[in-house]
């Protein structure tokens, strides 16, 4: 029987995406050996494809907004299904994360006084998206990679060796989250160029794989996109919860077919773009929620009205300390 090769490891993270990236950064600064699994070539991970900005409070463009605001938006974008202490938590250190990236290299778009620039976004109440044009995801990417190296020469210098304490395997695949009766143990894993299977040993797993999205025919999301995560988890005995939500873009490229699918980021939309259909109507108006209609222009015009002036025109949020005349974002 061949043997099979084993590393021991402290942390095992798979996925090299935003979250598996970051997760492996916090595991490896906590002093935690860690190895960072990723199905394909490091970089090229469904995060690029987030183009339009990451939301925080940081009030650099509309000084009205605060984190109490952006937990609200983000509630009742979820219809209040969210789990609130994971909403809140993000709306409280969204901004202290795009710090922090601005401090490990990231090159936000800035205001004309300096300032990160923040665009309008769908669903929320002020201008909120630090971005870097239309390529937000790339620079996140880019600049978790290169923290990631930052690491590994730290270790270089301490150790000799780039990979002591942080090491990513590229174009490998894990099938099974391995156990020691209940408890966690490892990855099985194969190399995807040669085939030859391998097992990281380690007491803790991160799965941070990203959804399912490629299950459908027509969809914005990755080819990598496969539920993988989902599988390894359900596999080792972890419930999944609310599966019935799956994330797609709303807006997409249709025509012509070899582009179908293809996100048109939703900063088109923040940034003045509209919606028509075939007839070159702007429907998005009949499809208010009852509850949130009082929220929302009724008009072209008065949509219009809030977009090029928000701060005369729209209604201030009943959670904000600042007052101020008529209405929030509109159906564009």
């Amino acid at each position: 029987m061949t043997e099979l090769e084993r590393q021991q490891w402290d942390v095992v993270v798979v996925g090299a995406g935003g979250a598996g990236l970051r997760a492996a950064i916090e595991a490896r600064e906590a002093g935690a050996r860690t190895a960072v699994i990723c199905k394909s070539l490091f970089g090229k991970a469904h995060t690029v494809m987030a183009e339009g900005g990451i939301a925080a409070s940081m009030g650099n463009v509309n000084p009205r907004d605060n984190w109490q605001v952006h937990f609200r938006d983000t509630m009742r974008g979820g219809k209040f299904l969210n789990q609130w202490r994971m909403a809140e938590l993000h709306a409280q250190e969204a901004p202290d994360r795009v710090w922090e990236l601005e401090t490990w290299g990231a090159l936000f778009d800035r205001t004309g006084d300096g300032k990160i620039s923040q665009r309008n976004f769908g669903g929320h109440e002020y201008p909120r998206l630090a971005h870097v044009g239309d390529r937000t995801g790339l620079e996140l990417i880019r600049t978790l990679q290169q923290k990631i190296v930052s690491l590994q020469q730290e270790d270089e210098r301490e150790f000799g060796d780039y990979e002591a304490r942080l090491k990513i395997f590229q174009e490998c695949t894990v099938t099974r989250v391995l156990k020691d009766g209940d408890r966690v143990a490892g990855a099985f894993c194969y190399e995807r160029e040669s085939g030859r299977f391998f097992v990281l040993e380690a007491p803790a797993v991160v799965l941070a794989t990203g959804g399912i999205g490629k299950s459908f025919k027509v969809t914005s999301n990755s080819w990598e996109y496969t539920g993988d995560g989902h599988a390894l988890a359900l596999l080792a005995g972890a419930p999944l919860l609310n599966m019935e939500f799956v994330q797609f873009h709303p807006t997409g490229m249709v025509w012509p077919p070899s582009v179908k699918g293809i996100l048109v980021t939703e900063s088109v939309r923040g940034d003045g773009g509209v919606l028509r259909n075939s007839e070159g109507r702007r429907f998005m108006f009949g499809y208010v929620p009852d509850v949130f209609k009082e929220k929302y222009a009724e008009t072209e015009e008065e949509g219009d009205r809030w977009y090029e002036d928000p701060d005369n025109n729209r209604r201030p949020p009943s959670c904000s300390p600042a007052t101020r005349s008529p209405g929030p974002s509109t159906p564009r």
